[in-house]
């Protein structure tokens, strides 16, 4: 199956194929960094970031680009409040935003710019759009005329008129038409400011996006992205200005994940029970049950989380992490250090029926990923494969057969190259505490020989109810070839 991707410009699937062979430019609307990152600040990125990981598996070379908005009414609004300076408090939140996704494994990010880093460009286009006869200076404002655009209303297939009726138009007598937006806005005292042909003032929040794509991705690239409350305003603006501008197409697919909500409501912060900081979520919980999360379902869908939901995933991914132990308990590497292919093409496959099961998961999975990036699907399948790879590893001791390990750690091999497309399992595991000194353990082993026993002696039901009391406990016992390890899992 070839690469398909669905496009809100077409509203359908369409056959991949870039501007330049070979070569992706993705675009994709960061933060305006004016509080600390909560977790629906991290869905873009981890979807998009997966999406650039796929794209380099099949062998495209990806530059992509997060813009960061450190300018802007919010941050100028919240600054006030804290008594620090604009400059001061994007610096601030663009560390935390930074922290949350090297913590999440999101390091596919090529170019990060700033808004106010590129103001030179935004006044150069602004200047154009003027020239063009697109857009008119008003009192030291510049807005966008969108009657002068016959196509606008395309990307969110609305006639103008009814984008018009149901957009929060900020009220000025400055417009010529209520739907004009703002390329450029004249500074208030105290407010932030750049010289330009219109006087001191700084750009609208829409013409950032098209300065910073343009000069690093060039007038016309191939995938442009955000969230899906982004399609109007803001990127049915972006493109229009983009386009009026250079006369030519300005992204080809333009792609919209789904939002984020908690326990069924919408994440607001007229709703403080909604709003969980990421920095707080990552004391709980791992970055792979986040990033998991996201990945659970079609990017295009909502994603609901709660702790019911992050508790499940965290059960889940522990079926990963004893594959892990196990296959270092055969004499093997750790996970997160195993080298795994690279493209669709470098493994190798083998005749045992087990690895002709893991090859036809692998295959599904990657149908999945070029079914629009279906990582809901592809999931799905990883878990198959680590259920093959533990079904090999329980018939294995250190002294098996040669064949028989090389044909296991095949398996294992499969189930890293998959995990690493969807940005899984890319670190070295923490193993949770075990919740005590030495003494724990030495109960522990103590309560699994008692437990042998009575196994032994045929009480199976005292064996069992042992075995039940230190599960209620979260003691969690696996029998294997090699005995019963325990381990202790983590409370939510």
């Amino acid at each position: 199956m070839a690469l398909r991707v669905y496009n809100t410009l077409s509203r359908d699937k369409e056959p991949f194929q870039t501007v330049t062979p070979g070569r992706v430019g993705m675009y994709v609307c960061g933060p305006t960094v004016y509080s600390k990152s909560h977790i629906g600040h991290m869905v873009g990125p981890v979807i998009f970031d997966t999406i650039k990981r796929y794209l380099t598996y099949l062998g495209y070379q990806v530059s992509w680009v997060v813009n960061i908005t450190d300018v802007d009414d919010k941050l100028i609004i919240q600054a006030q409040k804290d008594g620090t300076t604009v400059k001061e408090l994007a610096e601030l939140v663009t560390a935390d935003y930074l922290e949350c996704l090297s913590a999440l494994s999101v390091d596919g990010i090529d170019h990060m710019p700033r808004a106010t880093e590129h103001i030179g460009e935004i006044i150069a286009i602004t200047s154009g759009l003027i020239e063009k006869e697109f857009a008119y200076e008003s009192g030291g404002d510049v807005y966008f005329d969108v009657n002068k655009a016959e196509s606008y209303g395309k990307l969110s297939h609305r006639d103008p008129d009814d984008l018009l009726a149901g957009a929060r138009i900020e009220p000025t007598t400055l417009k010529r038409n209520p739907g004009d937006f703002a390329l450029w806005k004249r500074s208030k005292p105290d407010e932030p400011s750049w010289d330009s042909p219109w006087g001191p003032g700084r750009p609208g929040w829409h013409i950032e996006c098209s300065a910073m794509s343009l000069k690093l991705l060039g007038e016309h690239f191939d995938i442009h992205g955000g969230g899906l409350d982004l399609v109007f305003p803001h990127h049915e603006n972006e493109l229009v200005q983009s386009e009026s501008y250079t006369g030519v197409p300005f992204a080809s697919y333009w792609m919209h994940n789904g939002l984020l909500t908690k326990d069924g409501r919408k994440i607001s912060k007229s709703d403080p029970g909604t709003i969980v900081l990421m920095s707080d979520l990552l004391r709980d919980y791992s970055p792979d049950t986040i990033r998991l999360l996201v990945l659970s379902s079609h990017y295009r869908r909502p994603i609901d989380y709660g702790p019911t939901r992050l508790a499940e995933i965290d059960r889940g991914l522990q079926t990963f992490y004893r594959a892990f132990e196990r296959f270092e308990e055969l004499g093997n590497e750790p996970f997160d250090r195993l080298d795994a292919p690279k493209n669709r093409a470098a493994w190798e496959g083998g005749s045992s029926p087990s690895l002709q099961e893991i090859a036809e998961h692998r295959t599904r999975f990657l149908d999945a990923m070029d079914d629009d990036f279906n990582t809901g699907g592809a999931l799905g399948e990883l878990y198959d494969v680590v259920h093959v790879v533990n079904r090999m590893a329980a018939t294995l001791t250190p002294g098996s057969p040669a064949a028989d390990l090389a044909d296991y750690r095949s398996g294992m091999v499969v189930l890293k190259e998959l995990s690493q497309i969807l940005g899984l399992f890319q670190k070295p595991q923490v193993k949770p505490e075990v919740g005590g000194d030495a003494l724990t353990g030495d109960l522990l082993e103590l309560l699994i020989e008692l437990r042998a026993r009575l196994r032994k002696e045929k009480n199976f039901a005292m064996a069992d109810e042992v075995r039940n009391r230190l599960t209620g406990l979260g003691v969690v016992l696996e029998d294997g070839a090699q005995g019963t390890r325990w381990r202790i899992e983590p409370k939510r």
